[in-house]
């Protein structure tokens, strides 16, 4: 089967309200290219996404702590957010970092991108590596955002992972970019 024959044929799109603050649902009516069958697919249109993964001219990686909503306890993460409409994806990480952190860098790589969850999200996620990041503000936290700050050697991160203290997918996927944060084969110890 080629990648054509997987390609499910788009017949019409549309958008129902949800209320939700960071997509807008959208209903897709596609037909299946196996069995000719029709289905309606649920996707959350948003903005793209960045994760930062901060790094101090000793090489400790600056991790948040927040609360978050869905799983409903504070997660150990990188710093990130939404792209703003007119930004590009540098320019939102540099504004993220120094909102949620207080930090600045001039040392920026791109990392890449991932998709959060191709199965209804329409999105990218963009990963960035700021080096020798150096404090220069005050956090500008938004009304609904409560953030701690905390530096982490590189063994300190590993030790979070193979702990499961650190488990947001964004992040890992972010920080596993840029060293090695689980041995392998990673073996998680169970709950």
């Amino acid at each position: 089967m080629s990648d054509d024959d997987l390609t499910w044929q788009h017949l019409s799109s549309r958008y129902e309200e949800a209320g939700l603050m960071l997509f807008e649902k959208r209903i897709d009516t596609l037909r299946n290219p196996r069995n000719g069958q029709t289905f309606d697919r649920l996707v959350l249109e948003s903005v793209d996404w960045v994760n930062v993964v901060a790094l101090d001219a000793e090489g400790r990686s600056l991790m948040i702590r927040q609360f978050r909503f869905g799983v409903g306890y504070n997660t150990l993460e990188t710093p990130g957010g939404m792209v703003d409409p007119g930004e590009d994806s540098k320019t939102a990480a540099a504004r993220e970092l120094l909102e949620e952190t207080g930090y600045t860098s001039k040392n920026w790589h791109y990392l890449g991108a991932v998709e959060p969850n191709p199965a209804f999200h329409n999105h990218l996620c963009h990963h960035w590596l700021a080096k020798d990041v150096v404090p220069t503000k005050a956090q500008d936290l938004g009304d609904g955002e409560a953030i701690t700050l905390e530096f982490m050697a590189q063994n300190d991160v590993r030790k979070a992972v193979e702990s499961g203290e650190l488990k947001h997918a964004l992040a890992l996927s972010a920080l596993a970019r840029v060293f090695p944060i689980w041995p392998m084969p990673f073996v998680q110890a169970d709950p």
